[in-house]
């Protein structure tokens, strides 16, 4: 199965995450991982069933930015965990993420519907515990600024991107994260603003994580 990915940026996850519900006594126990390789998510995959060997089932799904894509019932009756899991995922344009929903048998069956429901809502609050994101082409720069100047300037980089280190020391530098089709506007304002005295450094180019809210999903 592939993945249809745009080249400019793709939606994947922040953080790793781990949820459990309860559905008539059977414990879905849903893990979430970024992951950029089949080998990473095949060993996470081995990680879990070891550490959870006593349970009945280790039901997976992950797509990759590379297009593979591969999911399992892992012994769950055809179609009723790994495809919903799979569907989880496609429909929320995810790449780069695994998902693997561990079940311990409680003693009461589900029927085909009840084991959809429950693999696509411990994928689903998996995910959400997780963190959407989306990975956008950034160019990070260094802005140097005088304390008198900081809050016209923290204004100014929060409307454009995300800063992501600062360092309070006889001035404030700091990393910022400017969108890449946003870098000219960031430059006419920051010139604009404080008059050319101050000049962002560029410092890498790079994809970087922007928080993806709940109407976007």
């Amino acid at each position: 199965m592939g993945v249809e990915v745009k080249q400019s940026e793709y939606l994947t996850v922040e953080n790793t995450s781990e949820i459990e519900n309860i559905e008539k006594r059977s414990r879905f126990i849903g893990r979430c991982f970024p992951v950029s390789s089949e080998s990473e998510a095949i060993a996470l995959l081995e990680n879990i069933r070891k550490e959870d060997w006593d349970a009945t089932h280790h039901c997976y799904a992950y797509r990759l930015k590379n297009g593979a894509a591969r999911y399992s019932d892992d012994g769950e009756p055809s179609g009723t965990a790994g495809m919903p899991m799979m569907d989880v995922l496609a429909r929320g344009n995810l790449c780069g993420v695994l998902v693997v929903v561990t079940r311990y048998f409680g003693g009461i069956l589900l029927g085909t519907g009840g084991l959809v429901r429950a693999y696509t809502k411990a994928t689903s609050d998996a995910i959400r515990s997780a963190g959407v994101v989306r990975m956008t082409p950034c160019v990070c720069y260094l802005v140097e600024c005088p304390y008198p100047a900081w809050n016209s300037m923290r204004l100014l980089l929060d409307q454009f991107g995300r800063i992501d280190e600062t360092d309070f020391a006889e001035i404030v530098r700091c990393n910022v994260w400017i969108k890449e089709e946003q870098t000219h506007s960031f430059f006419h304002s920051v010139t604009e603003r404080f008059e050319g005295r101050i000049a962002p450094q560029e410092q890498k180019r790079a994809f970087f994580p922007f928080p993806v809210t709940e109407v976007e999903q």
